[in-house]
């Protein structure tokens, strides 16, 4: 990965939609190179996929919610049954096992906090939860789905050392 794969990722994070010959103009490489460079960071799994990211107002899933979960069982199966359970809400837009005093975290998005009390029933109908906890966002300040790619040239310094 060198300067111009790390370009191609900025603009594409920033809109995956732009034209490969466009994107090839603003990197300073032709049409053919510059898609073989997304091509093979596809094939290498650096660029998982490309989507449309939504308004959550326009899609009537205004209210975000944080979802703190502790369990008293900690086996391998429970977090297989659970992950399956989780997997099975569309409400889950992020699901993560956690360190610390909670042990999994969600991101629920819903449209008011009915909807979320509905999700809630539904979930502990299908798999015991020793604690709940849920905390409404107020306002979003930031959101991003751009990673920062300054740590790559960091980690290929790194790997030129050894």
């Amino acid at each position: 990965m060198d300067r111009l794969d790390r370009k191609i990722l900025r603009l594409l994070q920033e809109d995956s939609t732009l034209a490969v010959a466009d994107l090839a103009k603003k990197v300073g490489l032709s049409t053919t190179p510059c898609w073989r460079r997304i091509q093979k960071m596809e094939e290498d799994g650096v660029i998982k996929r490309r989507v449309a990211i939504l308004d959550p107002e326009k899609v009537n899933t205004k209210v975000t919610v944080f979802v703190s979960i502790r369990t008293a069982t900690h086996s391998i199966e429970w977090l297989r049954r659970f992950s399956e359970v989780v997997a099975e809400f569309p409400e889950v837009v992020e699901f993560y096992r956690m360190s610390g005093d909670v042990d999994y975290l969600l991101r629920v998005v819903v449209p008011d906090i009915a909807a979320y009390d509905a999700f809630y029933k539904r979930m502990i109908a299908k798999i015991e939860i020793r604690d709940v906890s849920s905390a409404f966002a107020m306002e979003q300040i930031k959101y991003s789905t751009q990673l920062p790619l300054d740590y790559m040239i960091l980690e290929n310094a790194k790997s030129n050392e050894d």
